[in-house]
């Protein structure tokens, strides 16, 4: 017989219990904590409540930079020609914008309030997201009263958007010397590519072309810090109460001065004179290589680049078919004409090729045995030596010459004297010409045609036409090797003198002297001295321009064709279009006896070069040589030339031959 045993699974009872238990100690543990948690409250919010409060004035510390002061740029009497003045600018710092969202939404508000440009909102994105999130990137320079007041009244609709006071950059002389001395402008995302972001912390501005461009790692100084307090919003507070951080503050220093050697006189002639015209001007201190003046025109304000340009103001420089931001003194080049004809002979005295006294008859024009190709004069000379043919630029002459010479010795000669090559002047940009040579034609051209040297060649780059082109800067470097007897060669350079921040004491430059051209007797170059000399003398080509000068000086005329002329056209082209009329060229030195400068003009189309371009040269020369009897320039604020700064560069009256 089987017994039904019951079995028991589950013990209610003991779960019963034990879940009471748990529950119990569970409710104790919660209890606790919760209590733990109370107290805590009440000793944070009730106990400590004004020691927190004190703190939470201040919860975070953050680090400002403090841009430096920029350097100032002055003339060689101490006049200044870029300084700084306080501005305002709209910036914003990214972390209190919020994210891309809101920084879009941000930046086409500012459109909307008329603050920003459409176009510009691309840059600006881009500019603003390469910056850290924490650093103030101005977005708008130089407010004006209207912007300032329009952005005042819409400020509660921007968070992370402020108006900062900033140094900004100033040229007070406007278009005068731009070339030159260059500007500055917005750092944009190509700029912060290429510089060490923390060097630029705080600073919205930098050197773009010219002297600002070249020196700006001495012009841009060393950014300083501050530590300031801020509170949840970023915006700074000042404590309250005795709890207070220890703040830091570093001061920034500033770029150094840079004194140039351009005479602010002589630039301010040289401008005027050009007034109108497309050209340049540049004269050279032969001993040091200082630029005394390099204009070219027509030029810009470079405060407008400060500014900043909207894209219809700059297509309207970039396009102009004048084409004012051209550096025409370093980048503009053109035939030399005439003005090659003193170095030719020369070299026909150093290879034996024709004697000074040794004459030739000018019919007009010039043939090569088995051509009936006219290379034409634009008169009779009839009977000319050496000396004359420079005085009265005789072309014939120097057809013969040159076809005597050839052109490998031609090459070899002028480029000992630097054709075809930079001069190296100090800042960026310039342009090397050309000097062409047999060798050249083999180098340039891939079809065996192109590359024969033709007689032709040889007689045009006799008179600087052909496949030769100088640089106004090589012209007035070229003329300041004659001057010298090709024995103390500078480079030319802007910058003659630097000065510390805060210091009055000037420290001159070196001046870097090229390899001396020793390549013909004190003799033979007497005699390229007499031909320049007589050029401005009475039977010269510029007698009219160096009429009752008060001094001795020595030049060359030329007139370089920018067309092609027919054998049946006439050379002289008054009525062809003014775009395709001749350049008027000048080069000069003087005194003849002790040069204290030298010079090259250019004027495009213009014509004859004694007529348009030798009276600038002997306006400019007036001004530097004669400086007691010219009129100086005066701007308000600015001291005046011939006042030198202690220490700054002495006037020409007492000019050292070296600095």
């Amino acid at each position: 017989m089987v017994r039904n045993r019951q079995s028991r699974i589950k013990n209610y009872f003991a779960e019963n219990r034990l879940f009471t238990i748990r529950s119990i100690v569970a409710g104790i543990i919660a209890a606790v904590l919760l209590c733990t948690v109370a107290g805590r409250l009440f000793y944070l919010q009730v106990l400590k409540y004004d020691y927190y409060a004190n703190l939470s004035q201040g919860n975070s510390i953050r680090t400002e930079p403090i841009p430096p002061s920029r350097g100032l740029i002055l003339d060689r009497h101490g006049v200044v020609l870029a300084d700084n003045l306080p501005a305002f600018n709209v910036e914003l710092v990214r972390e209190q914008v919020g994210d891309i969202k809101a920084l879009d939404a941000t930046l086409a508000q500012l459109v909307s309030i008329g603050l920003l440009r459409t176009e510009e909102i691309g840059n600006i994105r881009r500019t603003v997201l390469l910056h850290k999130v924490y650093e103030s990137v101005p977005i708008k320079l130089l407010l004006n009263e209207e912007e300032m007041a329009r952005f005042a009244v819409h400020r509660y609709q921007f968070s992370g958007v402020d108006i900062r006071a900033r140094l900004a950059r100033h040229y007070p002389l406007h278009e005068m010397g731009v070339h030159a001395i260059g500007y500055v402008s917005a750092i944009n995302e190509q700029d912060l590519r290429q510089i060490d972001s923390a060097e630029y912390a705080g600073t919205s501005l930098i050197g773009k072309l010219g002297v600002e461009g070249a020196y700006e790692q001495q012009l841009h100084g060393k950014p300083g810090f501050r530590e300031i307090e801020v509170n949840a919003a970023g915006r700074p507070v000042e404590k309250q109460g005795g709890y207070a951080s220890k703040l830091t503050t570093r001061p920034p220093v500033a770029g150094e001065d840079l004194i140039l050697g351009m005479d602010v006189r002589v630039q301010k002639v040289a401008e005027e004179a050009l007034q109108g015209k497309r050209g340049s001007v540049v004269a050279i201190d032969p001993k040091t290589g200082d630029i005394i003046a390099l204009a070219s025109t027509p030029g810009f304000d470079p405060n407008d680049f400060v500014r900043g340009l909207s894209v219809a103001q700059y297509a309207a420089l970039s396009t102009s078919i004048d084409v004012p931001l051209l550096n025409r003194a370093l980048r503009g080049a053109y035939p030399p004409g005439s003005t090659v004809k003193p170095l030719y002979a020369l070299a026909a005295l150093k290879y034996g090729i024709m004697t000074a006294e040794q004459t030739t008859n000018c019919p007009g024009f010039f043939t090569l045995p088995g051509s009936s190709n006219k290379y034409r004069d634009d008169e009779v000379h009839h009977e000319v030596n050496m000396r004359t043919a420079i005085s009265r630029s005789c072309d014939v002459y120097f057809y013969r010459l040159a076809d005597k010479m050839g052109i490998d010795r031609m090459h070899e000669f002028m480029s000992a004297f630097g054709y075809g090559e930079l001069t190296g002047i100090d800042i960026p940009g310039e342009k090397a010409g050309l000097y062409a040579s047999p060798e050249w034609k083999r180098r340039v051209f891939k079809r065996k045609a192109d590359q024969v040297w033709f007689p032709g060649e040889t007689i045009s780059m006799g008179i600087g036409q052909g496949p030769i082109t100088v640089t106004p800067l090589q012209q007035a470097h070229f003329a300041a090797e004659i001057s010298e007897r090709g024995q103390i060669i500078a480079a030319p350079r802007l910058v003659a003198a630097m000065r510390a921040p805060g210091s009055s004491t000037v420290v001159a430059r070196t001046p870097t002297l090229m390899k001396q051209v020793n390549l013909a007797t004190d003799e033979q170059w007497n005699v390229v001295f007499d031909g320049m000399q007589g050029t401005v003398g009475p039977s010269g080509t510029a007698h009219v321009a160096g009429a009752n000068a008060k001094y001795k000086w020595a030049g060359k005329t030329g007139t370089a064709q920018v067309v092609t002329v027919k054998q049946t056209e006439s050379t002289k082209h008054k009525d062809a279009d003014e775009r395709k009329r001749e350049h008027a060229w000048f080069i000069a030195f003087a005194p003849a006896e002790d040069p204290k400068i030298a010079i090259s003009v250019l004027v495009e189309n213009a014509g004859f070069g004694a007529s348009n371009a030798a009276p600038i040269a002997r306006k400019v020369i007036d001004s530097y040589l004669l400086a007691d009897e010219a009129p100086g320039i005066r701007t308000p604020g600015l001291s005046a030339p011939g006042a030198a700064l202690p220490g700054v560069l002495a006037p020409v009256a007492a000019a050292p031959k070296t600095l």
